[in-house]
């Protein structure tokens, strides 16, 4: 599918429960699409509800209104109504999602963290491991440190891992939370190469990156989240 991820008319907002039911709003009447081969970056200030919009594409928050449509292995999947099976199929098979911070099981080595979404798709374990090396190697995270579990590393190698681990599968879409915000200038660069990898390779990406010099490399093009804000339609 030429364009693999349609937001349509998506509205949300929060009840507050311990402020007698208020509801705060969030983003309104949000429509855009993301073509395969592009990378959207979602602009604006923070708070404006960035964040809260890659949670409710990747299923973590659910949508007062509105679809959220994915090719999914052929077959349109609209992820603001399908049930959490499907959900969790799709994140194995089509969407990716690489968060600001790393969760993993503890004691598990980094190799085998990075491999793991490999494995879960069928991939023998040798030759998952095969490419997470490769991945950590090429984001110069030290062969000392590929068997030690990622709680002992530093904020910038664990996020080191958690690129490799989202970066690894052969995803159609991918969805970036600030992958870069604790890297320094060397491995900032290393991403930015990977996105355009993923970019040539037909994957669909869509993005937060509070770093400009990252945002204006990466991006095809930015959408400003604050047109979809409505407690700026309020302001006015």
């Amino acid at each position: 599918m030429a364009t693999p991820l349609v937001v349509s008319e998506v509205a949300k907002s929060f009840t507050m429960h311990l402020r007698d039911g208020i509801k705060l709003p969030v983003v309104s009447d949000v429509s855009f699409s993301v073509a395969s081969g592009e990378c959207v970056v979602l602009g604006g200030p923070s708070g404006i509800g960035k964040s809260s919009l890659l949670k409710m594409i990747y299923g973590n928050y659910a949508v007062d209104t509105g679809q959220i449509l994915v090719d999914h292995k052929g077959r349109i999947v609209d992820l603001a109504a399908a049930d959490p099976r499907t959900i969790l199929d799709v994140r194995r098979q089509t969407l990716g999602y690489v968060s600001q911070f790393l969760r993993t099981v503890p004691r598990v080595a980094a190799i085998d963290v990075v491999a793991e979404p490999l494995v879960a798709r069928g991939e023998a374990a040798a030759s998952a491991r095969e490419k997470a090396a490769a991945l950590l190697e090429k984001l110069n995270l030290p062969e000392t440190l590929w068997q030690l579990p990622p709680a002992t590393f530093s904020g910038g190698e664990q996020q080191r891992v958690n690129i490799a681990r989202g970066f690894i599968t052969e995803h159609t879409i991918l969805l970036l939370d600030e992958p870069t915000a604790s890297l320094d200038a060397k491995n900032r660069a290393v991403v930015i190469g990977m996105i355009e990898e993923k970019k040539k390779g037909g994957v669909a990406l869509l993005g937060i990156f509070h770093d400009e010099e990252v945002r204006e490399a990466a991006a095809d093009r930015i959408l400003d989240v604050q047109q979809f804000s409505p407690r700026k339609a309020i302001a006015a």
